[in-house]
């Protein structure tokens, strides 16, 4: 416990205000609110300087990724709102995920191989497939699938793993809070697809 607190108290602004913004974006994002992409746009803003510090090249390119997405995840919610139906919760057959998981981790396996001779970690494989799943279910949250979240349960249990072992203790921490925070989004977005489909807007069913 001590040890804990001890990292707790060295970890950086930065990182507290990164931490803070991805709460705020979980949330935001559960509860359906495009200010959610704001928040997402700082943090990962912050956090693609603070993964390049501790050797995680593919977690620092993800939030790259993310600043991106934030800009295209909020013209797509925005571009729903303006429509006369607000843009509805979607589901994605089990086939289409039972493809897409495997090939992803396949890539992610040869990326990590032929980044070894550049970079000095352990964990590369990990970072990888983390990185690669997490930039397919940020697609998925902007189009609102609702599967993503069970995606990210299981992101978020091996993001915590990593970044423990990297020294983010924070953030590590706030990656476990994230896997309730995802069954919390999943039970939201459920509930409100639920909804719609029962008062008949036109959402796609599962295979």
């Amino acid at each position: 416990m001590d040890l804990l607190l001890t990292q707790l108290a060295d970890t950086s602004l930065l990182e507290w205000i990164a931490v803070i913004l991805a709460i705020a974006y979980v949330l935001l994002a559960a509860l359906e609110s495009s200010w959610c992409w704001l928040c997402a746009f700082i943090s990962t803003a912050i956090y693609t300087f603070l993964f390049w510090q501790v050797t995680l090249p593919f977690q620092s390119a993800l939030n790259g990724f993310y600043m991106v997405m934030a800009v295209y995840g909020y013209y797509q919610w925005k571009k729903g709102s303006k429509t006369e139906a607000k843009t509805g919760i979607t589901r994605s057959s089990f086939h289409f995920h039972l493809t897409l998981v495997p090939c992803l981790l396949f890539v992610a396996y040869w990326l990590s191989q032929a980044a070894e001779g550049q970079f000095n970690s352990d964990f590369l494989w990990l970072d990888a497939s983390i990185h690669l799943l997490s930039m397919a279910t940020t697609f998925m949250v902007a189009h609102k699938i609702l599967e993503n979240w069970i995606y990210w349960f299981f992101i978020n249990i091996a993001s915590a793993y990593l970044y423990a072992q990297s020294g983010l203790v924070l953030t590590a921490i706030l990656f476990v809070g994230y896997v309730g925070f995802s069954l919390f989004g999943y039970w939201q977005w459920r509930q409100q697809w639920n909804n719609r489909h029962a008062s008949g807007f036109n959402s796609q069913p599962a295979n």
